[in-house]
């Protein structure tokens, strides 16, 4: 099972890499945006580890790009901790955050959280709109079928939070918000106006019911 680890800092990049390979994975390494957009073009990765900060091209480009053609999970790593740079990440289509310094057993488990997901049914990360298939991220997923399987019943941004991300995660609540809305430009047909994904003003969202 082979991660692409991509950090310009070369020291990082060396300790995650020995960690991981004693976990028995196999790693690919790069040091920039570019290279590694075009890595996760050729290689077949379960999970990409995938720094905001770098030279060429940083890692929210990096994480667009990459989405542009693949739905493989994705981890930004960075060393500002502000919501405002997670949900910025969020919005570039990464699946988790996580801060530097990190420690390496936290991110151990984030990875293989993320890849026991992904595994669980590796072809159902897609929707169909109107006969099209739509690729969706794990999280992405996660929530619409949720929302798709309790119809007519309101989430709160905190229970969503709880049951899509867990109840230990410390990211901002707006993280659902972008998350809607991303869900939202890829099924509905006027994502101003949603048929489907529904706000209920003042205390979350819901799937309407047929």
């Amino acid at each position: 099972m082979k991660i692409l680890v991509v950090d310009d800092e070369k020291t990082i990049v060396k300790g995650i890499k020995f960690n991981l390979e004693n976990e028995g994975y196999q790693v690919d390494v790069c040091y920039d945006g570019e290279t590694a957009v075009d890595m996760a073009r050729r290689g077949e990765y379960a999970v990409i580890l995938l720094d905001l900060m770098m030279p060429k091209l940083d890692g929210l480009g990096a994480c667009q790009q990459i989405r542009q053609f693949s739905t493989v999970p994705i981890i930004m790593l960075t060393a500002r901790s502000e919501d405002a740079d997670k949900l910025i990440g969020f919005e570039s289509g990464a699946d988790d955050y996580i801060t530097k310094p990190f420690n390496i057993l936290e991110l151990k488990a984030r990875i293989r959280a993320l890849i026991r997901r992904s595994s669980m049914a590796p072809e159902r990360r897609s929707a169909r709109r109107f006969g099209q298939n739509v690729e969706l991220t794990l999280k992405e997923f996660d929530l619409i079928e949720l929302l798709m399987r309790n119809p007519g019943k309101v989430y709160s941004r905190e229970q969503l939070l709880d049951l899509v991300w867990g109840y230990d995660y410390q990211g901002d609540i707006r993280t659902v918000d972008v998350h809607i809305r991303r869900l939202r430009e890829k099924l509905e047909r006027n994502p101003a106006a949603p048929e489907y994904i529904i706000t209920k003003w003042g205390v979350g969202y819901y799937f309407a019911e047929a």
